[in-house]
């Protein structure tokens, strides 16, 4: 039974993956079969520029078993360009020029093989050293995503609110992670009710700060490519909230369910200890668990932030003061602290909403 389970489980996983592995009508498949020529010169700035001229047979579609060619060798000057080689599976787009003849541009590697892989090991490490409840996890995690890419983000490109967009799919994420993992039980209601308190003041707290930043959400690089992409014009702003709540509750479930078992224990040890001795010795196992979270948290944010503090710091003309003014670098500053925040607060609600729960079945 639990092989077919393991085996549905992995299905489940990857079919999001497979599902969104289907071609569009001007881009398709294709194996490089060889190198026709390659020219290598040096840049302005010193960096080593390689073209190529590549012959490649389609692997889907209309262009199924023919040959294409795509011609990279050109005067133009394009950076950051893939070196193929014979055997590479790529990603290949084509247009018709004015004469009506199709030319063909290779976009990318085809990586999925490679990422259906990892995911792979990963759901069998999850499952061998979890046993049945890493199973639920990892089940949990793909209704997740599902949830994300079926409800949050179609709603989000209709026009609708992203933040009560999000705070919807994070209330239907919060009830299938925690009941799906930890079952219907007195732990679990304890800790929806926590989450959901905490994930209110986190938004509250968002919005309070994002407005009075001034923030637009439009300050990313990427936020430019979703500019047109819907029927209806998006929301940046809320969609920059509906980030910070949706990334907030990946760490606050970890805290909360943490911080109620931990009460629990502690009383089933000692029934006889008062409601603050319980307090007190929760709180102390949580403040370690809270400084661990957060700096998680941080360097989680701090990650993605990277590039842009790499690319600030090379402004020498620029002050600190300047490049924290910054939206990009202000947006990751407010999405760290808020949700740090909201982390953090959860820890007395968890403790305390816990503590008087479990204080009071306890004398019945």
């Amino acid at each position: 039974m639990k092989k077919i389970l393991l085996i549905i489980l992995l299905l489940t996983f990857l079919m999001p993956i497979v599902s969104n592995a289907q071609t569009s009508d001007n881009i398709l498949e294709a194996k490089v079969l060889k190198i026709i020529q390659e020219r290598e010169y040096i840049s302005e700035d010193g960096s080593k520029i390689i073209q190529q001229d590549i012959q490649m047979e389609g692997l889907d579609g209309v262009w199924k078993d023919k040959k294409i060619i795509f011609y990279g060798i050109s005067d133009l000057e394009v950076v950051n360009t893939n070196i193929y080689k014979k055997g590479d599976n790529v990603l290949v787009s084509y247009v018709q020029d004015g004469e009506g003849n199709d030319v063909f541009y290779i976009l990318d590697y085809i990586r999925r093989s490679n990422l259906y892989l990892l995911a792979f090991i990963f759901a069998l490490i999850i499952v061998f050293i979890g046993k049945w409840k890493g199973l639920k996890s990892l089940l949990s995690l793909c209704i997740s995503f599902l949830i994300i890419i079926k409800f949050i983000v179609p709603q989000i490109l209709a026009g609708h609110n992203p933040l009560l967009i999000a705070i919807i799919g994070s209330f239907l994420i919060l009830l299938i992670i925690i009941y799906l993992t930890e079952g219907w039980n007195a732990k679990s209601h304890l800790s929806v009710l926590s989450i959901l308190i905490s994930l209110v003041i986190t938004g509250e707290l968002a919005t309070l700060f994002t407005f009075m930043a001034r923030l637009t959400g439009t300050a990313g690089e990427d936020i430019m490519y979703l500019i047109g992409i819907g029927k209806n014009a998006i929301d940046f702003k809320g969609l920059l909230l509906a980030g910070i709540l949706i990334g907030t509750l990946g760490v606050l479930d970890d805290m909360v369910l943490s911080q109620i078992e931990a009460v629990r224990q502690i009383k089933d040890a000692n029934p006889l200890l008062d409601k603050k001795e319980i307090i007190k010795k929760a709180y102390g196992i949580g403040r370690s668990h809270l400084g661990a979270i957060i700096n998680t948290l941080f360097l989680a944010y701090a990650a993605v932030s990277l590039p842009f503090l790499i690319l600030f710091s090379a402004k020498s003309t620029m002050t600190a003061m300047q490049v924290i003014n910054n939206e990009m670098i202000a947006t990751e500053i407010i999405r760290t602290l808020v949700g740090s925040i909201g982390i953090a607060l959860a820890l007395p609600i968890s403790t305390i909403i816990a503590t008087y729960y479990y204080a009071k079945t306890k004398k019945k």
